[in-house]
């Protein structure tokens, strides 16, 4: 058989019946592992192509993940998303299930938008990011019992749903003391202001790090501004960098904002890492191509991605087994942004 067009064909290639073709293709736990990999190398040399409607009838799943997309900043053109979903849509390829990207307008609400995709049954699990201390998603996803993973954690409670995360705490707590072994006293914190969980647990690294030290002439200068907002971002990096007293090293809560506090402070005639010490988080390809390049953490945003991807599937699979965390380490990326603190 030179080409398979129909699901009889494949099973008669096989020699199965047409349901447990059918089966194996939807992935069913009623089908022995070993007769799904046989069925779906049968079906990548054949080339068949399952029909979806058919295949959600037999196995009552639509083949479809939902992720939500807010369009209130840069969209897919934000280098750290574009990875992410980049990740996410190859690790449920993988597996014969297709991404679907729900846009969520400029000013419309995430969570109603999260509700109509739930509802409409288009779905058969949920990858969320971006989560907040008190994030309302992760309660309405809990109570639909719609399967779904998170990326990132909400506040305290950790438990009773699937999560993956970097430490950030750790991370900068790791960059607090190399700065401070540099010679550095003068810190600066550039954050935003979402009540985003990642940025508090990144904000909490550094200052109990900065606590732990117990050092009279250690300073911190910690402003903030809307993730969103330019203008706003200029006046927060203005504000670390104009006036006496300028912090010797500073850390932002990501590389974008890393990247901008470059630009601004190769502007005002400063030089990195002579004047200014500058270390950011996730490792955006950009990170790399600036000069000087920028030291920063790995968040593992495409190996995130993939693992969350498999979660999710093991979810929808056995939605009654225990839910499941996991805390991955980013790894510090040293460049030449980060150097001794210069001479008095």
């Amino acid at each position: 058989m030179n080409k398979a067009n129909s699901l009889s064909d494949l099973a008669r290639h096989l020699g199965l019946s047409s349901a447990t073709v059918s089966r194996a293709l939807a992935q069913h736990d009623a089908i022995a592992l070993k007769t799904r990999e046989r069925v779906a190398q049968a079906a990548r040399e054949l080339g068949y192509v399952p029909n979806r409607a058919a295949q959600a009838l037999a196995s009552g799943r639509s083949g479809f993940v939902g992720f939500l997309l807010p369009m209130r900043g840069r969209g897919l053109a934000d280098p750290f998303l574009g990875e992410f979903v980049s990740g996410l849509t190859e690790g449920f390829a993988a597996k014969g299930v297709e991404l679907l990207l729900s846009a969520v307008p400029r000013e419309g609400s995430e969570l109603r938008h999260l509700e109509n995709l739930v509802t409409s049954g288009r779905v058969d699990g949920i990858v969320l990011s971006r989560i907040e201390l008190d994030d309302p998603r992760v309660a309405r996803l809990r109570e639909r019992a719609m399967p779904f993973v998170a990326h990132g954690r909400i506040g305290p409670d950790q438990a009773g749903y699937s999560w993956l995360d970097t430490d950030g705490r750790a991370a900068f707590s790791e960059a607090f003391d190399l700065l401070y072994s540099l010679g550095h006293r003068r810190f600066g914190l550039l954050s935003i202001d979402d009540l985003l969980t990642f940025r508090v647990l990144r904000e909490e690294g550094l200052r109990s790090a900065f606590d732990a030290k117990g050092d009279p002439d250690l300073s911190l200068r910690h402003v903030s501004c809307a993730r969103y907002d330019v203008d706003g971002r200029a006046r927060a990096i203005a504000r670390l960098l104009d006036g006496p007293k300028r912090p010797t090293a500073i850390l932002a809560i990501a590389d974008g904002l890393a990247l901008e506090l470059m630009t601004a402070t190769q502007a005002r005639g400063l030089s990195i890492p002579d004047d200014l010490s500058i270390i950011g988080f996730d490792n955006i390809p950009a990170a790399a191509h600036v000069t000087p390049g920028l030291t920063t953490f790995d968040a593992r945003i495409a190996e995130s991605a993939t693992q969350l991807a498999a979660m999710l599937l093991a979810r929808i699979a056995a939605p009654d087994q225990p839910h499941e965390s996991r805390l991955l380490e980013p790894q510090l990326v040293l460049r030449q942004t980060h150097g001794a603190a210069p001479q008095a």
